[in-house]
């Protein structure tokens, strides 16, 4: 028998504000796209049926900001994220081939992109690359499949000058710049983050994980919090995301006695701890530094004795996180608004991935039972807006034809179900079973990536939200 569709998922609670679909229905999949919605449909065209009464249909969760390399995140970062519900996803530093590597050997069936780290003395060679040096750097991150570049200003800062040469060169080349606030003149806080607006200059740029620099570290965090959402609405062509964690991650690698990121030696100072690594392994044993550790096919957070012998197996090359976030800024800033009724921060992200912390489900669920969100914002929020931010026109929608990219929500549990990237089942009640990886990655990369064993989705980011807005 030829069947019409490949999967019909029955019964759903269908939310999608962007074709207006809100209510009880049908959704027939075929060759990977959405070919119809309906409030019935025949489930003998279907070759596999989900019931799905009860649960929220949503389009596919896509985080903006993760990480899954070996340097961040891991092996293990795919299936963490698709148990997440996550379908597509920005790896926010890689390194490009690591990235690559991991996706090849461990994906499962979601769609990621990636953007290549300008580190010194890893990609560049000092704090001051020329704009030769960063040209040269962004051309070979393009051919390799990222689709920009990331500052990690917070760990590993330039200078002002610098910062603001990468921006331009992003720019001119139609490339993705994101920014983790921060150069050798500010930290990664308010002040680094109001410093960055500035090196913007009025050009397009993503600066990361805005609540990051809402922590009180300067001023009262919530004075912060609304001199940063001051900040986005003054200069519209800055992307922005959040997250809801209370954890942060980042590097646990020490070299000479000492952490090798800013943001590492920041958290042990506001922990009461030394910043060094006689104070690192005093904070894990405490419980305020957090490792990330192996443990059951997943990355799990762990403290005392056990954490701080895996920590020094790895040669102390591993993330950890620390609970910094206060829980009034992650709010304000989720849901913060312009008087156009926008967003001021485009997206929920989790600056997860391997890093244990994916909990838009479980937390943005929070607040739309409370009111603070609608459940079209929700999806606008997760879906729609980081879709169109990495140019991904035909995902995070349920328009005809767009590509069954596809979140299942448990609202009662607030968890996610089931999800389908591509018309094929990656994730269905936690357990992952989805195979591959698809690269979002610009036409520059698209032969590297082919050769790489993977399967490119090409994007223009000229004509994406991250340029043109929404």
């Amino acid at each position: 028998m030829a069947y019409k569709y490949q999967i019909l998922l029955q019964k759903g609670f269908v939310v999608d504000p962007v074709s207006k679909k809100n209510g009880v229905m049908d959704i027939g999949i075929a060759d990977g796209k959405i070919i119809e919605i309906a409030p019935e449909i025949n489930p003998a065209l279907a070759e596999e049926n989900f019931n799905l009464h009860g649960l929220y249909v949503v389009p596919g969760l896509v985080d903006l900001h993760m990480h899954a390399s070996a340097w961040l995140g891991g092996k293990y970062g795919h299936k963490m994220l698709a148990q997440a519900g996550v379908t597509s996803a920005l790896d926010m530093s890689g390194p490009i081939d690591s990235v690559l590597d991991i996706a090849r050997d461990f994906g499962v069936g979601i769609n990621i992109a990636c953007i290549q780290y300008v580190r010194p003395e890893h990609t560049v060679k000092n704090s001051s690359p020329d704009n030769e040096e960063l040209q040269d750097l962004l051309d070979g991150s393009l051919s390799k499949g990222a689709i920009g570049l990331k500052l990690l200003g917070g760990h590993y800062p330039l200078t002002p000058e610098a910062t603001a040469r990468a921006i331009v060169i992003a720019n001119k080349n139609n490339a993705y710049l994101a920014f983790h606030a921060g150069t050798l003149e500010k930290g990664s806080n308010i002040e680094g983050f109001l410093e960055a607006v500035e090196l913007a200059a009025g050009n397009a740029l993503h600066l990361a994980h805005i609540n990051s620099y809402c922590r009180g570290l300067v001023r009262p965090y919530m004075t912060e919090t609304e001199e940063a959402i001051k900040a986005l609405e003054e200069n519209p062509r800055i992307r922005s995301e959040s997250y809801l964690s209370p954890l942060n991650g980042t590097s646990a690698k020490c070299t000479d006695g000492i952490p090798e990121s800013n943001v590492t030696k920041k958290c042990l100072i506001t922990g009461g701890f030394p910043a060094t690594e006689a104070g690192f392994e005093e904070a894990v044993r405490e419980g305020w530094a957090q490792i990330n550790m192996e443990a059951g096919g997943k990355m799990i957070v762990a403290t005392g004795q056990d954490a701080v012998n895996y920590w020094r197996g790895k040669e102390t090359d591993t993330t950890v996180s620390f609970a910094v976030n206060p829980p009034e800024p992650r709010i304000r800033l989720v849901t913060a608004k312009r008087a156009s009724g926008e967003f001021v921060v485009d997206s929920i992200s989790t600056d997860g991935g391997g890093i244990p912390r994916n909990v838009t489900v479980e937390m943005g669920l929070s607040l739309v039972k409370l009111q603070a969100l609608t459940m079209e914002e929700f999806v606008l929020k997760t879906s729609y807006n980081p879709a169109q931010i990495l140019g991904l026109k035909n995902k995070g929608h349920f328009k005809l034809g767009a590509d069954a990219d596809i979140t299942v929500l448990n609202y009662k549990k607030q968890k996610p179900f089931m999800s389908i990237a591509n018309g094929k089942v990656v994730m269905y009640k936690g357990y992952v079973c989805g195979q591959g990886s698809s690269i979002i990655t610009t036409s520059s990369g698209k032969d590297y990536i082919k050769n790489k064993g993977l399967k490119p989705i090409i994007v223009d980011l000229a004509e994406s939200a991250f340029y043109r807005g929404f």
